[in-house]
């Protein structure tokens, strides 16, 4: 069995230890918000929060996951996740909307661990999530304005 502290609920899971964590989410716990994009950890789409740190869940066998996860699902609750997702929303930063759970979640761990961060820190932090349609630009002022946000609380 291995025991999974998920969005703040415990769940005892009877699967192989050497499972992807992001299959025991969106197969075994049945959360659909994290998504599978290259199997790699090249693309992003499938970022978790560890104990509060951007993780790409598709590479994360569940027996080395040691802290609490969290997924799209809870950004709602949280704060900071909230500015992000009001900012995706004001900026209209989804296109088609794959990558953007997996945006959100890697914006929203660093303005955890720093929330004024320079225009090229955000480039620099989310370099490693990839958006097929280009919303590049609408990303970074994005995660600008949430940044502004957050420094105004």
């Amino acid at each position: 069995m291995i025991n999974l502290t998920i969005n703040g609920q415990s769940h005892s899971l009877d699967i192989p230890d050497t499972m992807p964590l992001l299959w025991a989410i969106r197969d075994v716990v049945g959360m659909k918000g994290t998504k599978f994009g290259c199997g790699i950890a090249q693309c992003g789409a499938c970022t978790v929060h560890i104990d509060g740190v951007a993780t790409r869940s598709c590479v994360m066998p569940v027996s080395a996951v040691t802290g609490e996860v969290t997924t799209i699902e809870a950004m709602a609750d949280d704060p900071v996740g909230q500015k992000v997702q009001q900012a995706w929303l004001d900026l209209g930063v989804a296109q088609c909307g794959y990558c953007q759970g997996g945006q959100i979640m890697n914006a929203t761990g660093l303005l955890k661990h720093n929330p004024t961060p320079q225009s090229q820190e955000i480039i620099d932090a989310m370099s490693g999530n990839l958006c097929r349609c280009g919303t590049y630009n609408r990303i970074l002022a994005a995660v600008e304005r949430a940044a502004g946000e957050e420094a105004n609380s």
